[in-house]
């Protein structure tokens, strides 16, 4: 998951269709006008057998804001490599405190940090 994320950050293209299952995968994937993402939190994952899910939450600059995207995202694994076959998402707004951890994930204050 983490291989993906960083793959949208930089936005190629090319790995995320590659690590992208061939019974899901879209037949063009664009991503200009994606979000500016600055961190990534896994909140868990599992897996059985050849199966295989990881639940996390995506942070992005939203104009002067930020926001999140989390999904749970579903996994398969062919060959010694898992491949991501699908997500359930939300995204939604956050609205973090003076002195709450700030989004960016620099572990400083949000007061003074990114505020």
């Amino acid at each position: 998951m983490r291989s993906r994320y960083t793959a949208f950050v930089l936005k190629l293209t090319h790995y995320l269709r590659d690590t992208w299952h061939e019974s899901t995968r879209p037949a063009g994937l664009d991503l200009e006008g994606s979000p500016d993402w600055v961190a990534l939190k896994v909140m868990g994952s599992g897996h059985q057998g050849d199966q295989g899910w990881v639940h996390f939450r995506a942070i992005y600059r939203a104009g002067d804001g930020w926001g999140f995207l989390e999904e749970k995202s579903g996994f398969c694994r062919e060959k010694d490599r898992w491949y991501y076959l699908s997500g359930d998402t939300s995204e939604g707004m956050l609205k973090p405190g003076r002195n709450e951890p700030c989004p960016c994930g620099s572990g400083r204050k949000y007061k003074a940090c990114c505020l």
